[in-house]
């Protein structure tokens, strides 16, 4: 999501009368590349871009064939082979072992549904929702066209001519609340091919910050560079000056027995426990259990949640199974982590890990490539965070 806010920022600084625009999108991938299906970069004539669909190797050819799309102002789906060692097309040697399609769109201020405005009605509804665009088929004048549907399959926008394979995309866009798996899919209606990237958008994760100490604050500083929202809250006013905390987006002073009046907290929201005192911590706990939040954070040795469960046991709570798998005490990765800066990367590692179904260590011991790959077409797909505990745990175990 921070990507699509980057674009959408860039997006409303060109001027238009003077400047020309192209989105590219990253919509199919077999093999190994550097960015999944579904990563993007805005580019303008003037040879800037924001954001990115590799590691620097394929934007620079993008860019050259982004021209002739800004020229024409007609989209074009462009297929990067880099399986090769020397790559011809590109000038350079890329051995990345992939072949990647690259889909570019024209971008025109005059048109409020253009792919960069899109953006704009997705994050605002901060809420999953599911995205089709056509890339390749036997009627290019097709590719471009999208189709965008609610949780609820209620379809927010389509521009999909064909209406019997707008409803074979609409059926599949609904399945992806539940499969959470975006990937390029291929119909074949009425004699006709069409290559389609559906694609399942979760909205922004926020953080709450619950304690408002010195080493809250390069927690703070981290997780809103990642593009997440950040709220810090403390029952001490003195701990939430905005002058430590200058990158926070809210900083809240609330009471603990008001913590689930005060804020909303969505099975997008990770809420992390780091005030020190543990009665305020174990008081916050309480209430957290009520709420959908996939993570529950706890700064501290395992003895002093152990404490917290035995006297919510003797009060008549009991943790569930649930509650147990989302409450991480001690909280973080372990990467040896002491100073604050450490504790910080540790803290966030793991939440990217919660909301991305990943257990965390080192990569050279993972034994599956390190992108979601289809066994038997090698297509690559992203696999993100669904709010329903048995979704998550079902994608913990696949």
């Amino acid at each position: 999501m921070k990507e699509f806010k980057n674009i959408l920022e860039a997006y409303n600084k060109v001027d238009f009368t003077q400047r020309r625009a192209v989105l590219a999108t990253v919509v199919k991938v077999r093999g190994s590349s550097y960015r999944s299906p579904g990563a993007r970069m805005l580019i303008t004539d003037d040879g800037k871009w924001v954001g990115s669909i590799s590691g620097g190797c394929l934007e620079g050819d993008a860019l050259r064939k982004a021209r002739q799309v800004m020229s024409n102002r007609v989209p074009l789906t462009v297929t990067y082979d880099t399986s090769e060692e020397s790559n011809q097309n590109l000038g350079i040697g890329l051995g990345c072992n992939g072949i990647i399609d690259v889909l570019l769109e024209p971008l025109d201020d005059a048109d409020n549904t253009n792919a960069a405005t899109f953006f704009d009605s997705i994050i605002k509804r901060n809420s999953p929702v599911a995205l089709a665009t056509v890339f390749t088929g036997d009627t290019p004048a097709e590719t471009g066209h999208k189709l965008l549907l609610t949780e609820e399959h209620a379809i927010l926008h389509q521009t999909i001519q064909h209406l019997d394979l707008a409803h074979a995309i609409a059926t599949d866009l609904a399945t992806l609340f539940t499969t959470r798996k975006s990937e390029a899919r291929q119909y074949a209606l009425a004699g006709t091919t069409t290559e389609v990237f559906i694609e399942l958008i979760q909205p922004t994760v926020d953080v709450i910050l619950f304690g408002g100490g010195f080493d809250a604050r390069p927690v703070s500083q981290l997780m809103k560079s990642l593009g997440w929202g950040v709220t810090v809250t403390d029952e001490c006013v003195a701990h939430i000056a905005p002058l430590f905390f200058p990158a926070a987006d809210k900083l809240a002073l609330c009471q603990r027995q008001y913590v689930d009046r005060d804020f909303t907290i969505t099975p997008y929201t990770a809420c992390v426990l780091m005030s020190h005192n543990y009665e305020y911590d174990r008081d916050v706990l309480r209430k957290l259990l009520s709420t959908e939040t996939p993570y529950i954070g706890i700064l501290g040795p395992r003895k002093r949640f152990d404490k917290m469960v035995k006297e919510f046991s003797n009060e008549g709570i009991t943790l569930t199974a649930d509650d147990y798998h989302r409450i991480h005490a001690p909280i973080g990765l372990d990467i040896g982590a002491e100073t604050p800066d450490e504790i910080a990367i540790a803290i966030a590692g793991e939440i990217q890990g919660k909301f991305s179904n990943r257990s965390g260590g080192f990569l050279k011991y993972r034994q599956a490539p390190i992108h979601h790959r289809d066994s038997l077409s090698d297509q690559v797909f992203k696999q993100v965070y669904l709010h329903t505990p048995d979704a998550a745990r079902s994608a913990q175990g696949a």
